[in-house]
């Protein structure tokens, strides 16, 4: 048993100040306002503790990419107080594609990750981003089906693009086998994207980007992703991919319960600017900023889970509601949105999962399954 008492802790969407928590055999077994009633065995008496984060949408780190060396890019975001992930695939050839996908079951079951997210390979050529065009295709039912097998339950999220012929049966087979289905890399209509929806299509995949832009006439994707209360948007909150504003205006119009903070991560996250490769694709980042060798498309990003969490803190106003918000965006949310049973959120039954950071938002420690990570560690 541990007690751990901080300034301010935030509790089932409630900052309180100052907070503990009762850690028993890797979940929380009591928390609460005010004084812990034992004394503490970890006091972080001007700190801030907040849940593990949850990151949906991460293709790599440390200078590699799922499903190459699972466990290095785990280490790095789990430093970053990333304690809930899934492992995100671009688009690829489907043999290619299934041998990764069997890569990464085993890690799931091994519990490095939390299942898979296949961004692709049913995606838009017009807004393919860093996604090989040549390997872009339609959903045919038998690849769904070997997929899944190779999968054997681990796939977790698929993206798609509403607008391709045989999307909507797609989106059945998946939500049916249990996979959250993702709308994203999308030329679709308002009323394809609708369709998707009531298909059972539940997330947007970092909305605006690749996705056809908002029109007055022909609205796209954005307005019925933003205005449907089953969906859960994805936002890329690194400066990078979209203007601080949209992100206020998104925030302001859905609220924090329908938004997830991802990092879209690639491989060149927590090493600096370099030559990287995505989905076989050149990669050339400098300044922090990712994007396809020879070209100005973005390609993934280089953030980390804390980074986004401190700038949406900032960006809604600093104060504890603003603290609150970016908890639930950054961990409550996705993990909602993911089905992830006791994750995203510091409650009594739920999993030790937490991070500290310092009065500046800065991290200091991560605990993660009820055991506190020294420098390294996963």
């Amino acid at each position: 048993m541990s007690v751990i008492s901080a300034g301010a802790v935030v509790l089932e969407g409630r900052v309180c100040r100052p907070g503990w928590l009762r850690v028993d055999d890797g979940r929380i077994s009591d928390c609460g306002s005010g004084a812990p009633p034992a004394p503490a065995d970890d006091d972080f008496a001007d700190c801030v503790v907040v849940p593990g984060f949850v990151d949906m949408h991460c293709h790599g780190g440390d200078g590699v990419s799922y499903p190459e060396a699972p466990d290095r890019v785990a280490a790095l975001h789990v430093a970053h107080g990333t304690t809930g992930r899934l492992a995100s695939l671009v688009t690829a050839a489907p043999e290619v594609l299934l041998t990764q996908v069997r890569a990464l079951a085993d890690a799931t079951r091994h519990g490095v990750v939390d299942g898979i997210h296949l961004e692709g390979p049913w995606l838009s050529g017009l807004h393919c981003g860093a996604h090989d065009p040549a390997w872009l295709r339609d959903p045919d039912a038998r690849e769904i089906d070997a997929l899944l097998a190779a999968g054997d339950g681990a796939i977790a999220m698929v993206t798609v693009a509403p607008e391709l012929p045989g999307v909507p049966a797609a989106i059945r087979r998946l939500v049916d086998a249990g996979v959250v289905v993702a709308l994203g890399h999308t030329d679709a209509s308002y009323e394809q994207t609708l369709a998707a929806i009531d298909a059972g299509a539940t997330v947007g995949t970092h909305l605006f980007n690749a996705m056809r832009s908002l029109h007055h006439r022909e609205p796209g994707p954005v307005p019925a992703l933003l205005g449907d209360p089953r969906v859960t948007t994805e936002l890329i909150a690194d400066g990078v991919h979209l203007h601080a504003s949209v992100i206020r205006h998104v925030v302001a119009a859905v609220g924090p319960d329908r938004v997830a903070l991802v990092t879209d991560a690639m491989a060149a996250a927590g090493v600096g600017d370099g030559a990287f490769t995505l989905g076989g694709l050149g990669v050339d980042v400098t300044g922090g900023v990712a994007r396809l060798r020879g070209s100005a498309t973005i390609a993934g990003s280089t953030a980390t889970m804390d980074r986004l969490f401190t700038t949406a803190v900032g960006l809604l106003g600093g104060d504890d509601a603003a603290l609150a918000a970016a908890v639930r965006m950054s961990a409550t949310t996705p993990a909602r949105a993911l089905g992830l049973d006791g994750a995203g959120v510091l409650a009594a039954g739920s999993a030790a999962n937490l991070v500290v950071m310092d009065a500046d938002l800065q991290l200091l420690r991560v605990m993660s399954r009820g055991a506190w990570l020294t420098e390294g560690e996963s």
